[in-house]
């Protein structure tokens, strides 16, 4: 817990890179610290929160209600890793955690924040289902100065007035690692198709435009020919994928937003008679252990990461807010590139999930 305060004291007056892709992921497959997968902290921006500020109460996290909001099942690997991640650091610091899980419904979700209020939660950790979708809840943790912390996504609002912080990935630098990735692979030529991930959260909407721009600016003899939301989900992922290889069997390229609708993909280019990471060229975000175990297989070119365990810098956060330390409203975490030249060692250090 003092070395992940220590980086973000380090780092907190630091701004994230938002334009060169080396600052949104490492490119070694191992992980500098003193745990293998452990989140490091990149940067932190924008203004600071205090308690007194937010009109909060001082008080010992030790013993604390904190209520933490999953938006979606624990059958994903990254919700799986994350929800396991809060759960043990909120034993390993005393703290009394409540979960819910709203399965990617919005309307749970705000039923869920509010429901944990009411049972007590002095705190909230959420990690959105959608960035614009939680007004009502907010809005109620917000007239009771009970502090939020959003992880994963970020939600619309004021900081330090709606919520306290954000920690999460540089998710357009991701893109743009994702999209010079493909564009070598192709040989800087050919159709690329994009599978986008759920419509209305800042994830998504990052990770399209980043890719999108990128390609456009180093690599204009690819084309975008397809560019379909695939909401995040394997089973949804391998039907637009399987509509986008009917419509476009000159294809050569496919961007997954996530490692689940890349697994769709992959699903339906076998069963289309294509051989993935030969005919066409696969590049996803997350860093579950399946897509790393296909880069280093060469199935797939890279697989950038998005490292879900949250739990020491968040519950690291809203100790220091408590104890009346200004706490950054934006924390980038680090996160790996998966390769052909890194994943066995990747796979062997424990750093994928």
């Amino acid at each position: 817990m003092l070395a992940v305060g220590t980086a973000l004291v380090l780092t907190g007056c630091t701004s994230p890179s938002s334009g060169a892709s080396s600052s949104a992921a490492s490119s070694s497959g191992s992980s500098s610290s003193g745990s293998a997968g452990a989140q490091q902290v990149a940067g932190a921006s924008g203004p600071t929160c205090t308690i007194s500020t937010y009109g909060a109460t001082k008080g010992t996290l030790k013993g604390m209600t904190v209520g933490f909001s999953q938006s979606e099942s624990t059958s994903n690997p990254f919700r799986a890793t994350e929800t396991k991640s809060i759960t043990d650091q909120a034993a390993a610091v005393g703290v009394k955690l409540i979960q819910r899980n709203a399965n990617a419904n919005v309307a749970q979700q705000n039923t869920d924040i509010q429901d944990m209020i009411a049972a007590g939660a002095k705190a909230l950790i959420i990690a959105p289902e959608n960035s614009n979708g939680l007004a009502p809840s907010l809005a109620q943790a917000k007239a009771k100065h009970i502090p939020v912390l959003t992880i994963d996504r970020t939600v619309t609002g004021t900081a330090c007035s709606d919520f306290i912080g954000f920690i999460g990935s540089d998710f357009a630098g991701q893109a743009k690692i994702a999209a010079d990735d493909i564009g070598a692979a192709m040989g800087g030529k050919g159709d690329v198709a994009i599978l986008q991930g759920t419509s209305g959260n800042n994830v998504a909407q990052a990770r399209t435009s980043g890719f999108t721009q990128e390609l456009s600016a180093k690599f204009p003899n690819i084309k975008v020919v397809a560019s379909q939301t695939a909401n995040f989900d394997q089973a949804t992922g391998q039907k637009v994928a399987e509509q986008i290889l009917q419509s476009n069997p000159k294809l050569s390229g496919l961007y997954a937003e996530n490692d689940g609708m890349a697994l769709g993909a992959i699903q339906a280019m076998t069963a289309a008679g294509k051989t993935p990471g030969k005919d066409i060229k696969i590049v996803s975000i997350d860093g579950i252990q399946q897509l790393v175990q296909d880069v280093s297989k060469g199935t797939v070119v890279s697989d950038i990461e998005t490292n879900p365990r949250f739990g020491p810098l968040a519950f690291q956060t809203l100790n220091d807010f408590f104890a009346g330390k200004p706490v950054p409203e934006t924390v980038i975490i680090k996160d790996h590139h998966f390769t052909s030249g890194n994943a066995k060692a990747a796979l062997a250090n424990g750093d994928v999930y």
